[in-house]
């Protein structure tokens, strides 16, 4: 008898434990990385830069409200440097006001703390940060390539793509090679002013990339989707481009 109940017992906890962790697993959300820039300099013009907010704000809202968990990574981690920090956006106010958001990007992942198999998607934020310290971060770079040979999504908005540019996939092929890609383009760079302090020009390169280069008029939404890449123009594509990653995601 006292071997019949000891056994019940040890049932009823192994079907309870089991049941919670059902509970557990279904309250697991997918997770999206954001990669921030680490860069705060324009150049030598003196002007201060970073991330540019509202590239984060955007999209984070869209795909946030979709449950997924989005983590930042930057390349020097901890608290990156932050521009266009523009309060009056409800959308920038709501993320910067968000207790569990603002502890996450103000202590950002290292690239080496990153495990690329538990994203289903990366999204490289702008900002002209990112076009000194993006393109060339292998890890970053790796970190990319895993995720989207695990058929994940890579990403990225108006300077961000530069983070794109040397992104390899295993067969020694660029990743945005004879794809269709935009980023911040050659007219509005020139319109910022700032054509001779970027260290390249993000147009050119992704051509030489072989990217397939798109774009509309200055500060127009334009979003392009190629498969499982998605690239955003410039700042107004921010919103877009989140909604880009949750549609196919779901696809």
């Amino acid at each position: 008898m006292k071997t019949i109940l000891s056994n019940l017992i040890l049932l009823i906890a192994i079907t309870g434990f089991n049941s919670a962790n059902a509970q557990q697993s279904k309250k697991m959300k997918k997770k999206i990385l954001f990669v921030v820039t680490s860069h705060d300099k324009k150049g030598d013009s003196g002007e201060k830069t970073g991330y540019f907010l509202g590239e984060v704000s955007h999209p984070w809202e869209v795909l946030v409200e979709a449950d997924y968990e989005i983590d930042f990574v930057s390349p020097k981690g901890g608290n990156p440097p932050v521009d266009g920090f523009d309060l009056s956006d409800p959308i920038n106010k709501k993320f910067w006001e968000d207790k569990h958001y603002h502890q996450k990007i103000t202590n950002s992942l290292t690239p080496n703390e990153v495990k690329p198999q538990d994203y289903v998607a990366i999204f490289y934020a702008g900002g002209h940060g990112a076009m000194w310290d993006l393109p060339n971060n292998t890890e970053l770079a790796n970190i990319a390539t895993k995720i989207y040979e695990n058929n994940g999504i890579v990403s990225a908005v108006c300077h961000g793509p530069a983070g794109l540019l040397n992104i390899k996939l295993s067969d020694g092929k660029y990743l945005i090679a004879d794809k269709k890609v935009n980023g911040f383009s050659n007219e509005e760079e020139e319109l910022v002013k700032l054509t001779q302090v970027v260290p390249f020009l993000l147009e050119n390169q992704m051509k030489d990339r072989g990217g397939v280069y798109e774009k509309s008029a200055p500060w127009q939404n334009h979003v392009t989707v190629d498969g499982r890449l998605i690239t955003g123009q410039n700042p107004q594509s921010a919103k877009a481009v989140g909604e880009a990653i949750k549609k196919v995601l779901t696809q």
